[in-house]
């Protein structure tokens, strides 16, 4: 390679490396959402809302509000509420804070969030049975907590159920269910 050639390939690299850290500046920190003084509404066992913003849980996915399991003895009941009241409950403890890392197709702040007493509410969710780990195409994070759940038949795991990606193809609808603020 001759001289010249390397030197211009080297400036497009140091021009792109540049343009790509300015991108990064603009975007900013990722956003992080408190509840304190805002009004907070949970919709169903893995989304909520944070005064106007609605937030998605990251890497779990929770039942459904309005879909049903069985249990072992082949009797339907109401997961999807169950899931919202466990969410409600660990929302409900204070000091809600979600750190957003993305925006989905449907508007709502992919989060973390913590509570008081819990570093991670999906993961607490997926311990509890409310939810499954992954977003239904990948298995994400929370594995060990999803098969403690499974192996003690907490939640959704104490009967059966259909995946909730599953569930909602099955029962598509064009956006989540928001009440007005």
């Amino acid at each position: 390679m001759k001289p010249g050639r390397w030197m211009r390939q080297l400036a497009v690299l140091a021009l792109l490396f540049l343009v790509l850290a300015v991108i990064a500046e603009l975007r900013g920190p990722p956003e992080r959402l408190t509840a304190d003084g805002a009004r907070t509404h949970v919709i169903d066992g893995d989304s909520l809302q944070i005064g106007a913003r609605t937030v998605r849980l990251q890497g779990i996915d929770a039942v459904e509000f309005h879909q049903p399991c069985t249990t072992r003895e082949g009797k339907p009941w109401t997961c999807g509420i169950e899931a919202r009241k466990a969410l409600a409950a660990l929302a409900g403890r204070g000091g809600l804070v979600c750190e957003t890392h993305a925006t989905d197709n449907f508007g709502r702040a992919v989060s973390t969030c913590s509570v008081a007493g819990v570093a991670d509410i999906a993961a607490a969710l997926v311990a509890q049975g409310w939810a499954v780990s992954g977003d239904g195409e990948r298995e994400g994070l929370y594995l060990a907590e999803q098969e403690a759940a499974r192996a003690a038949g907490r939640g959704i795991w104490r009967g059966s159920f259909t995946r909730p990606a599953e569930w909602r193809a099955a029962h598509p609808r064009s956006a989540p269910s928001v009440p007005a603020a």
